[in-house]
């Protein structure tokens, strides 16, 4: 993998030295987000020039439009394995970074294609798309960008109490370059920004239950401590901190563990998890260039911006989440389904499902589907557990299968996958997934 990646970088560096502008395809969630801007940081560090489009998907559509564009190299991050016979049609070159399962299809000469998949490497949990793009950029001795890889690591859920497989190789890089500090601390939310309720109750990964998702609980809990809940954690004093550590570990003993900073990032980006956070809320907000700018540099208004969004998008968390205690999920005997049409929820049901499963909120040995109506389309977010991908499921081809029955597109990964469908054919579609998840348990190798 690593060859191929070189082989991409090489590619890349020809381009640049004809003073060719990249062309740059990237997904808009924040490993995409991230991998645009490994990409971008890249090449702009080289004097080069790029043109970016974040999309939400592919479609056969838009890569006809591309066919139609004179540049000379085509950049894919976080997408393009699954469209490799459309992408043949591309007249350029083509670099794919990618992650996601790719399909069966004899590439050009013309397409360089660095997916962990073709190489036995796990995509879902090795190696997000923004890692993929700094293996393609790292043979231009690229250590700074290994903080932004690691965001999107952290944005495709990636940790598990340490990285592993290539996002390991990354972070000893970055820690070897000094482009990554990694020290022991409280892994709550926004800590130099947020009142501390608002932290507690914003903390997600790891999950804190009774406090997560819970304005009102969190600030319950600090008053029992004794401890004022409207500072910032930053502002506590050294006793006071004892004292919110020793009964957070009660709860969750993973909330005290390694946490991974850059420290050539100003106080609020430092944490590269908080970092991941805040570019997943420009992309649920569509703020594509918002996100892109905080890669590249511009801080001050952009940042104030961003921060602003992540405040309103958590907002929507905490009451999506209160909408999925209260109304619960549709239970079949395989799956359980969510199904949503007001907009704010639309755009978070992938974020608040994750979460509602790890909380127990919902029960974490039942795969989740997650429905938002797009006029005639529905849009479907699935997830489910490492537990239960132990067991035999596979959401992303599941979803593959299923969506390709009633003429919808749909994949992903085991754990957390995606398709749409018409609307009309929601029933059906459901019915089948049912029956493929049962398959799927019943035949595990």
């Amino acid at each position: 993998m690593l060859n191929r990646a070189d082989e991409a970088c090489q590619v890349l560096k020809e381009h640049l030295e004809k003073k060719n502008i990249v062309r740059i395809i990237s997904h808009n969630d924040a490993d995409g987000l991230s991998a645009a801007g490994v990409a971008a940081n890249a090449i702009s560090q080289e004097d080069g020039q790029y043109h970016i489009s974040i999309v939400p998907r592919l479609r056969d559509s838009f890569i006809q439009k591309l066919t139609k564009e004179r540049y000379q190299l085509f950049f894919f991050c976080d997408m393009g394995s699954a469209y490799l016979d459309s992408i043949s049609r591309i007249k350029g070159d083509v670099i794919i970074a990618d992650h996601h399962q790719p399909m069966e299809f004899e590439t050009k000469d013309n397409i360089t294609h660095v997916n962990p998949h073709l190489f036995g490497v796990d995509g879902s949990k090795e190696v997000s798309a923004s890692g993929v793009t700094y293996l393609t950029v790292r043979g231009m001795e690229k250590q700074s960008l290994a903080p932004m890889a690691l965001a999107g690591a952290f944005g495709d859920m990636q940790y598990y109490d340490g990285f592993l497989g290539v996002n390991k190789l990354i972070l000893d890089e970055g820690l070897e370059y000094g482009s990554v500090e990694m020290h022991q601390d409280l892994k709550i939310a926004s800590k130099n920004e947020e009142p501390l309720y608002k932290s507690l109750a914003y903390s997600f990964s790891p999950v804190l239950p009774g406090l997560s998702g819970d304005l009102e609980g969190s600030m319950a809990f600090l008053e029992k401590l004794g401890v004022s809940y409207g500072v910032k954690f930053s502002d506590l004093g050294p006793e006071e901190r004892d004292i919110l550590k020793d009964e957070l570990v009660r709860i969750n003993p993973e909330i005290f563990s390694d946490v991974y900073s850059n420290p050539k990032e100003k106080s609020t980006l430092r944490d590269i998890e908080d970092y991941s956070r805040i570019l997943d809320a420009c992309g649920k907000n569509k703020k594509y260039g918002l996100a892109l700018g905080i890669c590249l540099g511009e801080k001050s208004d952009a940042l104030d911006v961003a921060l602003d969004l992540q405040r309103k998008y958590r907002q929507n968390l905490v009451d999506g989440l209160s909408w999925i205690k209260r109304e619960g999920a549709n239970v079949m005997e395989n799956i359980q389904y969510l199904y949503a049409e007001e907009k704010t929820r639309k755009s978070i049901m992938g974020t608040i499902s994750s979460i509602a499963l790890s909380m127990g909120t919902l029960d974490p040995e039942i795969p989740l589907l997650a429905f938002s109506r797009m006029d005639n389309l529905v849009k479907v977010s699935s997830r489910t557990t490492r537990t239960m991908v132990e067991k035999g499921v596979d959401l992303g081809q599941a979803m593959k299968d299923a969506s390709s029955s009633f003429g919808g597109t749909g994949g992903g990964h085991d754990i957390a996958a995606g398709a749409m469908v018409t609307y009309k054919e929601m029933d059906n579609f459901l019915r089948l997934v049912d029956e493929i998840v049962g398959y799927q348990l019943e035949h595990q190798n």
